[in-house]
C-alpha cells in the first residue's frame, strides 16, 4: 500500500499552515543545518521563506544554493510532506513579511509581531520545488 500523496493533496498541505523544517548543509564534516520556520507556499508556486540576512540559514543557503522544507501534520493520522529545490535570495517587503507573519499569527498578533520586528536585514528566500516526498498515514484506513 502506498502512503504518497498526488501531486493536488502534497500541494494542498504544503500551502497548510505548518511550521517547516528548513535544512541545508551548512559546514563540511558537519551535520545538515536544520532549523523550524515560517513560510509560505501557493499551489504551483514557490516556497519563501523570511529570514534575516545574517542568520546561519542564510549564508548556508547562498553557499549551498538549494534548501529543503519538510512540514507535518503532528496529530494522527500522521502526515508530511519534504520538498527541495533551487534558491533564490531577494530583498523582503514589507508586505510580504507582513502577510507572511498574520499567517501564523493572526492580524492582531501578526502587525505587533512586525512592528516589534522590523526586519531592516530581512530577505525573502525561494524555493522552486524539484523534488518531493510525502505520505498521508491516513491512507491506511480505519
Amino acid at each position: 500500500m502506498s502512503f504518497a500523496m498526488s501531486q493536488a493533496e502534497r500541494e494542498a498541505f504544503l500551502a497548510g499552515v505548518h511550521v517547516g523544517v528548513l535544512t541545508v548543509a551548512a559546514r563540511t564534516g558537519r551535520a545538515p543545518l536544520a532549523v523550524p520556520v515560517w513560510y509560505s507556499y501557493s499551489p504551483g508556486g514557490l516556497v519563501s521563506v523570511p529570514t534575516g540576512q545574517a542568520t546561519q540559514k542564510a549564508m548556508a543557503i547562498a553557499a549551498a544554493g538549494r534548501f529543503s522544507l519538510c512540514a507535518q501534520d503532528e496529530a494522527p493520522p500522521y502526515k508530511y510532506v519534504t520538498v527541495e529545490g533551487p534558491a533564490i535570495i531577494e530583498p523582503a517587503e514589507l508586505a510580504e513579511r507582513t502577510a507572511i507573519a498574520r499567517r501564523y499569527l493572526g492580524a492582531e498578533r501578526g502587525d505587533a509581531f512586525i512592528a516589534t520586528n522590523p526586519g531592516t536585514d530581512d530577505i525573502i528566500i525561494r524555493m522552486t520545488p524539484e523534488h518531493w516526498h510525502s505520505a498521508d498515514f491516513g491512507k491506511a484506513g480505519g
